[in-house]
């Protein structure tokens, strides 16, 4: 039987599918990695970095809590940016999911 598994020590290949998963549904720049292993960028439907982190990522992998912000470097500067942690059953945080939000698709009131 196939199937996918999200671990804290899932490649940013393992990854790949979930990633460009989200990315199709929701049509804005995904970032994703575990807790062990640096993970993906996805834009404009193609995989750009298979080695990606950032300090939005970091934060929340080691806070487990959804973090809200603004980019402050890179091709997003200033714009919007969500990531939210992955967790297990046990609730210790194995992976974090980023977007960016370059549309107004995502509620800004949150922020």
């Amino acid at each position: 039987m196939a199937g996918l598994c999200i671990s804290e020590d899932s490649t940013a290949k393992e990854l790949e599918p979930i990633a460009m998963a989200i990315y199709s549904a929701v049509g804005l720049p995904i970032t994703m990695r575990s807790k062990n292993h640096k993970g993906i960028r996805i834009e404009n439907s193609e995989v750009v970095d298979y080695d990606y982190t950032g300090p939005y990522l970091e934060e929340a992998l080691s806070t487990g809590e959804i973090f809200h912000g603004f980019a402050t470097s890179g091709p997003y500067n200033g714009m919007p940016v969500i990531v939210s942690p992955i967790k297990n059953s046990d609730g210790e945080t194995i992976a974090v999911l980023g977007t960016v939000n370059l549309s107004g698709y995502i509620d800004l009131k949150r922020f």
